[in-house]
Parts: structure tokens; sequence; C-alpha cells
């Protein structure tokens, strides 16, 4: 059993990491304060290869494996979590999905802009009132001819209001089953399409810089052609995509986890109360100590089941695993990065503020905590309600 990386995974992350604190981490603070999405910053980005990481190059993409995505993901969190959602959230909700569903002309036409990072796409799934419960779904599309007509809203969609959001898939009603349960689909849907609007949200505590949407569909009318995959398939693409999804909320988790440890490890060294650093501490070195041992020990869960991703494994299980477990590590570094700034932690002129609140999202979004603990338990065969 080998844990080293490879010599192209090394690299990678040198690279990322290298750019993340030239380029984010002096901005990240203000980026932060004026809830402003980067535009430049996705731009330098996709100068780098960070979209469509795992697409073959036919389409465009950089035919890399999970576990690279996966490390790119979690050096950007590490620095700051609004640029690794863009990232994360374009890759994995947006670009995927039309990657392993879409059809050959689908793929295409929408993967070479994607994968060059000039266009964003987002997966419309969250609604005002259904979040962990799909199936409350009321986003419907009718059929119309040889069109569909799509009429609802969304919620919480990461990347879908920007100037140069291109596409967003909607998962719709498009009937209802024998049992009383919807029958739903899958669209894709260009953000130019008459009777779509995308309100970006603001007063958000966590990922400030990421660009966060409410979506109204009035009357948006499709051919037939962007329907993703086959009609009645929209529950299994949205498990599909998620399962991947929480790979890369891991990796948030993770680099995110990481950023903690090491900004309360350098402050622990440097701050001096009673005559001494304050790490020399044992109630202060023993908080240090359990930060780089759960550290560790959700980089080799995560990446367990990148490995599992990239075998053509089942990896259902164990990314619910690492999405839940790195989620509750990264609260964990917060609040004891936190505790060893004291005062100081509380003030936005430390980043540990920022890391503080980010990591609320990461047991909410993607399958909330709960959610997680549900996927689990029945992994294991446990019936639970």
């Amino acid at each position: 059993m080998n844990f080293d990386l490879s010599p192209e995974q090394d690299a990678l992350r040198q690279n990322v990491r290298s750019f993340a604190e030239a380029e984010i981490a002096p901005r990240a603070g203000e980026l932060d304060e004026k809830e402003e999405f980067s535009y430049d910053l996705t731009a330098r980005m996709a100068d780098i290869g960070l979209f469509g990481m795992i697409i073959p190059e036919e389409y465009g993409g950089q035919g890399l494996d999970y576990l690279s995505y996966i490390i790119a993901v979690e050096e950007l969190a590490r620095v700051d979590a609004s640029q690794a959602a863009t990232i994360a959230a374009d890759n994995s909700l947006g670009i995927n999905p039309i990657y392993y569903f879409g059809n050959d002309e689908q793929k295409r036409y929408w993967l070479p802009p994607l994968c060059s990072g000039k266009m964003l796409a987002a997966f419309g799934l969250t609604e005002p009132d259904a979040g962990s419960d799909a199936s409350a779904s009321r986003t419907t599309a009718v059929k119309d001819g040889n069109e569909w007509v799509i009429n609802g809203s969304k919620m919480f969609i990461t990347n879908a209001a920007t100037d140069i959001t291109g596409v967003i898939i909607v998962q719709a009603v498009t009937d209802r089953r024998p049992d009383g349960r919807p029958e739903l689909s899958c669209f894709l849907l260009p953000a130019d399409t008459k009777g779509f609007e995308a309100r970006t949200l603001h007063g958000k505590m966590v990922w400030r810089a990421s660009n966060t949407a409410q979506l109204f569909f009035n009357d948006c009318r499709v051919p037939e052609s962007n329907m993703l995959g086959q009609r009645g398939e929209g529950f299994k693409q949205m498990m599909r995509t998620l399962d991947g999804g929480r790979l890369s909320i891991g990796a948030m988790g993770l680099g995110g986890a990481q950023g903690a440890f090491e900004l309360g490890l350098k402050y622990a060294k440097e701050r001096e109360q009673f005559g001494r650093p304050i790490g020399e501490f044992q109630v202060n070195a023993f908080k240090i100590a359990d930060m780089a041992l759960q550290v560790e020990a959700a980089r080799n869960m995560l990446y367990r089941a990148c490995f599992y991703a990239d075998e053509g494994r089942p990896y259902g299980q164990a990314g619910a695993m690492a999405k839940l477990y790195c989620s509750e590590v990264m609260r964990m570094c917060v609040l004891h990065a936190q505790q060893l700034h004291g005062g100081y932690g509380l003030m936005k002129e430390y980043a540990i503020e920022r890391f503080y609140r980010d990591q609320r999202l990461l047991e909410v979004g993607e399958g909330t905590s709960e959610i997680q603990r549900l996927v689990i338990a029945r992994s294991l065969g446990l019936n639970v309600r």
C-alpha cells in the first residue's frame, strides 16, 4: 500500500498552493468584506487548469484523476473557501453532470467553453421549500410539442448569476409515477433563455465572495434535445452528482481544517503570555496536537474515497463518510484555532474569523451532516427513515 502522491500530483499541489498564497490570500479578506465575485481570479484559476479537471482532453478538459482535482480544491480552501467553492461547484455540479449524462452533441457543445473557464455552469436542485427532501420539488417541466416549458424557482445555487454563467442544469418534475412520487428529469437551460432570471443573494455569512443566487423560471422554453439523459432519470443523476460533490465538499473541509490548523500553530508560536509562547502551555499544545491528528485522519479518509472513485468502484458510503468527517474536523480546527487567537480571533483583521464563518456551510451544503449519517446508516443495511 503506497500512500505517496505521484510526481504529477505533488507538482499540482505545489502549483495551486503557490497560486493561492500569492494571488488569492492577499485579496480574500477584501472580497469577503465586499461580497464580490472575482472575475479576474476566476480567469486566473482557468489559466492554471482548474476547470474541467477530470474531463477528457477531447472535450477540452485536463484529463486528470479525481484525486488530483480534490487536491486542487483542498489547496484553494486552505486559503479561501469562496474561490474553492467556485471551482468545486463548477466542476462537480456544473461540468461533470454534462459529461456523465449528456449525449455527445451536448458534450461537444457545452464542455469546451466550460472547461476553459470562460463560461460557468450551475446545478439547479435546491428550492425554497425543497432542500433535503428533493421529492418536494415544485419546479415543473411540461411537454408542449417538441419543447419543454419550465416553471418554478431554485434557491442557494452557486455560480448561477455571474456575467459568465452560460447554462443551468435544472431538475424539474415532468410527471407523477404510479405510486404518487414525482418523476424528476434534468434539462440544460441556457442562461439567456427568455423567462429565466437569476438574482444574486446578498447578506450571506459564508462564502461571501462566491456567487449564490435564487433562480426563477417563468414559462422558460427549451427544446426536447436539451433534456439531460433520459426522461425520469433526474433523481439518479442527482444522486450520482451529489456523490461526486461530497468529495469536493470534503476537500473544502480538509483544506479549511489545514488552513485553520496552520493559522493556530503560527499564532501559538508567536503570541507570548506569562513570558513564553502560548503554544508551550500544555492546554494549548494539546489543542494543536488534536488538530494535527484529525487533519491527518481526514486526509486519509478523503483520499481513500477518491481512490475508489478513480478505480471505478462504488464510493457512495466512503464519500458520505469523508464529507461528514472533513466538515466536522474543520469545525473542531476553527474552534481551536480561534480560541488560541483569543480576542483577536473575533476580528476581521485575522483570517481565522473568516474561516470560522465559512465552515458552517460545509455541514449544510450538498447534503447536511444529518443526511450524511442517514446515507451511511442505510449503506449499512438499516432501514432508517
